[in-house]
């Protein structure tokens, strides 16, 4: 399986740092360029993080990216819906691969709110990777 383009939709929990980790190592192993994603849903409060705050944690997730020797692109998107936007992300990039956290929400606001993750895992376009946190170290080998 050849890949060209992984999509990672992160929420900023603590899984995202261990997340983007494990798909930029996947992503410098295969040659693919990594999609970083961010859906903003609508805030029920007002306390909610600044547009300033996000874009600087995608920065730092982007430079970790990089670093790790992924090709990256970030991008914040609205949407009232998380798992509808990085479906349809995923079907405008054509990507190969999404790789998802397995958790994020907990409690009452999974169960009133659904789980993103389950969500993409039965309605995307492409292969889906569901990754526990914390995952697995990732190492590839080039063929010789």
């Amino acid at each position: 399986m050849i890949l060209s383009t992984i999509l990672c939709p992160i929420d900023f929990s603590e899984a995202t740092e261990p997340l983007v980790a494990y798909a930029a190592a996947l992503a410098a192993g295969t040659g693919a360029e990594l999609r970083i994603l961010h859906v903003l849903e609508p805030q029920p409060t007002l306390n909610g993080p600044s547009d300033l705050d996000l874009a600087q944690k995608l920065a730092h997730y982007h430079a970790a990216a990089t670093q790790a020797g992924a090709t990256v692109s970030t991008a914040i998107v609205p949407g009232a819906d998380a798992a509808t936007e990085i479906v349809a992300d995923a079907k405008r990039l054509s990507a190969d691969m999404i790789v998802i956290g397995a958790h994020g929400r907990t409690g009452l606001k999974r169960f009133l709110m659904g789980n993103t993750a389950e969500v993409v895992v039965r309605t995307a376009p492409c292969v889906t990777l569901l990754v526990k946190s914390p995952p697995a170290p990732v190492s590839y080998r080039e063929s010789a």
